[in-house]
């Protein structure tokens, strides 16, 4: 299947809300440009609940599409990407949910779920500096990951992902006075040296391949959805007609 190439200085004056009218209005390539913006944020909300690296991807995939599949009802009372995440931490939930009754979720981080850094700068370090790095990413992940999931989705946001107060609290319908508060215990319960080391490098990237993966797996399922049967089509979005109108 083809793949729209989109243009960043070509987009870049383009809001997601015109994007979504693009889309409602037939134009359905025009999806891939809304998993470009949204994949890195909605990758670490989902981390932030979930620390198996298949079943994050899995949840983002199940995210975009029951996005796709409700796209008419995005009512824009919120932001796309506050709407789209709602029903990613929706979805995170119920699989953590899921897990946790099959006694299949995992709380330690293993060496071989490691996310993969996109190409930069470190990839032309020399082997002993690049392995530093990699195990400062790693180290990192996994003090975070020890969190309790309260405080570990606001440092998420906050920390790590780079929103305000105002956004972390929009997204997760919280008080920015609660923000502030779940922040200031999660860096305590890091320690000061650890927070400031975070601060310095780039850690739960959804980068690389990865993020084409998800582009093409998602733009795939959704041109098979277009092109099967109703049958078909029930198979490729699985349980879509059941979500509920997540959007407050």
């Amino acid at each position: 299947m083809e793949m729209m190439i989109f243009s960043e200085t070509d987009t870049a004056e383009i809001t997601d809300n015109e994007i979504v009218d693009k889309i409602l209005q037939g134009n359905k390539e025009w999806f891939e440009l809304l998993i470009e913006r949204n994949n890195q944020t909605l990758y670490r909300v989902v981390r932030g609940y979930i620390k198996q690296e298949e079943e994050v991807r899995d949840v983002m995939q199940n995210t975009y599409l029951k996005v796709y599949e409700k796209l008419a009802q995005f009512r824009r009372e919120s932001t796309f990407s506050t709407w789209l995440i709602r029903i990613g931490i929706n979805e995170a939930l119920m699989r953590l949910r899921y897990l946790q009754k099959k006694n299949n979720y995992i709380s330690s981080v293993r060496a071989d779920n490691e996310i993969d850094s996109a190409p930069s700068e470190i990839d032309f370090m020399n082997p002993e500096k690049h392995a530093i790095q990699q195990e400062t990413h790693r180290f990192i992940e996994q003090a975070i990951d020890h969190l309790p999931e309260k405080y570990r989705i606001v440092y998420m946001l906050r920390a790590v992902e780079g929103m305000s107060t105002e956004e972390t609290a929009d997204h997760l319908e919280l008080s920015e006075g609660n923000v502030k508060i779940r922040l200031h215990r999660a860096k305590e319960m890091l320690q000061q040296n650890l927070y400031n080391l975070s601060s310095d490098v780039e850690i739960f990237k959804f980068g690389g391949g990865y993020c084409e993966e998800m582009r093409v797996t998602v733009m795939e399922k959704i041109h098979n959805f277009h092109a099967g049967s109703s049958d078909q089509a029930s198979s490729s979005i699985n349980g879509v007609s059941n979500l509920q109108e997540i959007e407050s």
